[in-house]
């Protein structure tokens, strides 16, 4: 088991890795004369929460089901959760349990951040998207109609447990969205992942047991790394973003649906590489570099449907607005990410074409 520390002071908090949950530890977070909620969807084989209900200690165990997807990140969600807390009469000695994707784990977090102004969550991502990214960090968040994740709050859960058995059911499409983050921290500063990603990609693909540990470990080492600096996002967490805006304008766009996260992200990361060498931060060849480690992982890099004209009202809503100039985060030379709202906005259209 890899056991990687983030945070700071009363918020620092382990994350776990392993091929499976360990019975002892999950135990040691989860205190048996108080209550559980475990938020889950319905994307979740019934055989992965009976056998995490059977390995928890808590006489009080119960169990909230999520309608799977996107648009359950949403207010209405978050009062059926709230509503539900209430009706348990959960008080603060009690805890929720996030156990599923990037969607269960941000609406539980800001469920755990507001409800009685606070109490403790746990963190089990079953997606790899999930378990690279979202997990870490203590970004939650629900979706409005205006934009993605534009009401939250940072909050760390309590720890965060990896298993990399929950990855062998997971679909390949939802397998492929966590490579695009994990190409992510590849490309914003962590050469020895790169180097992996670049001379291994077949065995990623085939989710060889090693080879999945290491890029998650990797991964998280990255984002732990630059979270525990910059904790609410005042500084260089920001670089964590790259891709995104683009990313989040192209889910926007499709209104949720019909595109994964990760797919969204991976087309933005290819936009902001192509802004990054527009503006001359990189040469022809570390673009062409870019595409080429996202193909040989299968991913798709074809953004040729997203112009600027269809993508231009999303990006305005995006929360890195800042005295009405959008910033951005490109790439330098050496592969490490940084944030800039000086740009030509030809180069953005151009990036877009």
């Amino acid at each position: 088991m890899s056991v990687i520390s983030a945070g700071t002071g009363d918020t620092k908090y382990n994350i776990y890795i392993s091929k499976q949950l360990s019975k002892n530890l999950l135990n040691k977070y989860v205190k048996r004369n108080n209550k559980l909620l475990i938020v889950t969807d319905t994307g979740i084989p019934n055989e992965h929460i009976k056998n995490l209900k059977s390995i928890i200690n808590s006489r009080n165990c119960h169990i909230f089901k999520l309608p799977k997807g996107e648009k359950s990140k949403s207010l209405n969600s978050y009062k059926k959760i709230i509503d539900e807390l209430i009706k348990l009469k959960f008080d603060r000695s009690d805890s929720l349990l996030a156990f599923g994707g990037g969607v269960v784990g941000d609406i539980t977090g800001f469920v755990a951040s507001t409800y009685l102004r606070g109490i403790n969550y746990i963190q089990i991502p079953t997606t790899l998207l999930a378990q690279v990214d979202s997990s870490v960090g203590g970004k939650t968040a629900i979706n409005i109609p205006q934009g993605k994740n534009l009401v939250g709050a940072f909050n760390n859960p309590c720890c965060v447990m990896i298993s990399t058995n929950y990855l062998k059911t997971l679909p390949e499409k939802e397998f492929n969205s966590g490579l695009g983050e994990v190409i992510k921290y590849a490309l914003i500063g962590n050469s020895k992942l790169k180097n992996i990603i670049e001379k291994n990609p077949k065995q990623i693909k085939d989710k060889k047991e090693p080879f999945l540990k290491i890029i998650i470990e990797e991964s998280i080492k990255t984002k732990s790394k630059i979270v525990t600096k910059d904790e609410k996002e005042a500084g260089v967490r920001a670089i964590l973003n790259f891709g995104h805006t683009f990313g989040h304008a192209i889910e926007a766009y499709n209104n949720y649906k019909n595109i994964s996260h990760g797919a969204a992200i991976t087309l933005g990361m290819i936009i902001a590489s192509k802004l990054s060498f527009y503006e001359g931060y990189i040469k022809e060849y570390q673009l062409d570099n870019v595409i080429n480690i996202v193909d040989s992982l299968g991913l798709n890099s074809d953004h040729s449907k997203y112009n600027y004209s269809k993508l231009k009202k999303f990006m305005a809503n995006d929360k890195k607005v800042s005295k009405g100039k959008l910033n951005f985060i490109m790439i330098d030379k050496n592969f490490n990410g940084f944030k800039t709202s000086n740009y030509d906005i030809k180069n953005v259209k151009k990036a877009l074409n």
